[in-house]
């Protein structure tokens, strides 16, 4: 358990953020907006855990943060989690259309 969360949580959140924003590509959303509806399917849902998985992900290359013009002038690390934008990149599409496997994200 990581975290307070087994292996198989943590592969099925991961997935459903790339599932989320695959709808939505190749426009981005809000990390907000991504948890509220996150949230319907997990109940349970720590921002902390959230967040620590979309740094998993935009490591990984699977999502990448959307600098907003209003970001432009500013440290990009004063933006709050919450209001940061992020969107599928190609990698990311690959692997939510299963066309490419990555073993950290198998849930078999």
């Amino acid at each position: 358990m990581a975290n307070g969360r087994d292996t198989r949580q943590i592969k099925r959140m991961r997935n459903e953020i790339l599932v989320a924003l695959k709808v939505l590509y190749p426009a981005a959303l809000q990390a907000d907006q991504l948890l509220r509806s996150l949230l319907v399917l997990f109940p349970d849902l720590e921002f902390d855990h959230f967040r620590r998985d979309l740094i998993y992900l935009a490591e990984k290359k699977y999502i990448e943060r959307v600098i907003t013009d209003a970001e432009r002038d500013v440290d990009l690390n004063q933006t709050p989690w919450r209001r940061r934008w992020f969107r599928l990149t190609t990698a990311g599409m690959e692997i939510a259309d299963h066309c490419v496997r990555d073993p950290a994200l198998d849930e078999s």
